[in-house]
């Protein structure tokens, strides 16, 4: 007759094949991490974040609404003490702005086409800069270091400091760029007015690309750093030329940091405000009337901030239309790229 301990023992062990329960009774094996502990892991990363969230919606997000709500009023300098006391005027604003045979409209669309050409030549002119000068700083040379600093100034220079000596260099009658296009060099019949009239647009030019081309440069040459030598050694050894292996190595292993580049390029130069601004004060010439400081004259200048506002969301919808896509055709060539 068995014993009724051994019988016990029999009863309580389990089949084979399935796992023996944890000591301490119950089926479910118990977690490592106590209800407090999973609360803290999950919570930790969005306490984090929240300081950067609220100075976020403290700085963009609050003034972005109010001033979504302030394009639907007619905002004018007869209510800026009151200035929810203003009428309510719906769509009207929106309306007045894209009525292009209107001077309000007109006027819009005119600096929106002066700021579209403007921002293709600068972001053109400052990747194809930044690009040249970061290929060129891989090779390595007596006083590359000091080349790299010198390079990097404009980026480092404070923009109203930098722009305010542009400023100043660009003077009819005693800037430097006279005394040296006309007095040194002779290339022009009588000194040119750099701040007004058509010149107004290709100094603008001059300075935006001078103050962005170093930026270029310093995110390029970032990239150029994760491109293994030995592609390039391979291709020397096959015979390909300097030009062949930019084309061929360089460029495709640069298209990622080319497309958030580029976007980052886009967005700044065409919200640029502080540029034309100092260079040319509240009232840019019509060759150089971009759409920011526009804005700004059709709310600041001329009191209409209902107007300016309209503007403001149109200005926000069109940089969002734009942005989704060109991430979205970048996606696909990644995707393209990748299969």
């Amino acid at each position: 007759m068995t014993p009724p301990s051994t019988v016990a023992a029999h009863e309580q062990a389990p089949p084979d094949g399935v796992p023996a329960p944890p000591p301490g009774g119950g089926g479910k094996p118990r977690s490592r991490l106590r209800l407090p502990d999973r609360l803290r892991r999950v919570s930790l990363p969005y306490l984090l974040l929240l300081p950067a969230l609220l100075l976020e919606l403290l700085v963009h997000l609050v003034p972005m609404v109010v001033g979504i709500f302030m394009s639907f009023k007619e905002l004018t300098q007869f209510y800026l003490r009151d200035w929810g006391a203003a009428p309510w005027t719906g769509l009207d604003n929106f309306r007045l702005s894209v009525d292009f045979d209107a001077p309000v409209g007109k006027a819009l669309l005119h600096s929106f086409w002066v700021t579209c050409l403007f921002t293709v030549l600068s972001v053109g002119l400052c990747w194809l800069i930044g690009t040249a000068a970061a290929v060129f700083m891989q090779d390595d040379f007596r006083g590359r270091g000091l080349l790299r600093a010198i390079f990097l100034t404009p980026y480092a220079l404070p923009v109203y400091a930098a722009v305010i000596t542009w400023v100043f260099m660009l003077q009819r009658d005693n800037g430097l760029v006279n005394h040296v296009l006309h007095d040194q060099l002779g290339l022009t019949d009588k000194p040119a007015f750099w701040l007004i009239g058509d010149n107004s647009f290709y100094a603008l030019l001059a300075v935006s690309v001078w103050k962005g081309w170093p930026f270029a440069f310093l995110i390029i040459m970032a990239g150029l750093q994760n491109i293994p030598q030995e592609l390039y050694e391979a291709a020397s050894i096959d015979g390909a030329g300097v030009w062949q292996q930019i084309r061929r190595i360089t460029l495709p292993s640069l298209r990622p940091v080319n497309q958030v580049l580029v976007l980052v390029l886009f967005l700044w130069t065409f919200n640029d405000f502080n540029t034309p601004f100092v260079l040319f004060g509240k009232a840019a010439p019509e060759a150089a009337d971009l759409v920011s400081i526009h804005i700004y004259q059709a709310s600041f200048v001329t009191w209409n901030f209902g107007t300016g506002s309209a503007m403001s969301v149109l200005l926000l919808l069109f940089l969002l239309l734009v942005t989704a896509v060109y991430l979205l055709l970048t996606s696909r060539g990644r995707k393209t790229a990748d299969v």
